[in-house]
């Protein structure tokens, strides 16, 4: 009789362990999943604020103030561009948003030649 419980209560640990397996090996799979995303939708919200920041040292070249314009560049990606400041050195911020994925840039520019001094990220827009 006490080998029959031995043998019952043994298969029951090892089935708990082995679902206890299963089921953290689950969970990993879906963070990493979701990591994933967030890494894409990142690179994807970099990417519009330097396409942002480019289109508005292209509007300075050109003599014009981007500050206060909003670019949709597709269905899921937006930027801003803050208030341009400065006349001998020309700062700007830059807001991108893909997702709610969030990249702020302040850039500084020489006023003269719009040679970029200055490109980081930055915490808040």
């Amino acid at each position: 009789m006490k080998r029959g419980f031995i043998a019952l209560m043994s298969a029951i640990v090892i089935s708990a362990v082995l679902l206890v397996t299963a089921a953290t090996a689950g969970f990993v799979g879906f963070y990493h999943r979701s990591n994933g995303l967030d890494a894409e939708l990142k690179a994807r919200s970099a990417a519009a604020a330097d396409a942002c920041a480019d289109a508005a040292l292209l509007t300075l070249a050109q003599g014009g103030d981007p500050g206060g314009r909003i670019l949709s560049l597709n269905s899921l990606d937006e930027c801003r561009i803050g208030a341009v400041s400065g006349s001998a050195q020309k700062t700007f911020r830059v807001q991108a948003t893909s997702t709610g994925a969030v990249t702020n840039l302040e850039i500084i520019a020489d006023g003269s030649d719009l040679s970029v001094l200055s490109w980081r990220e930055i915490s808040t827009f």
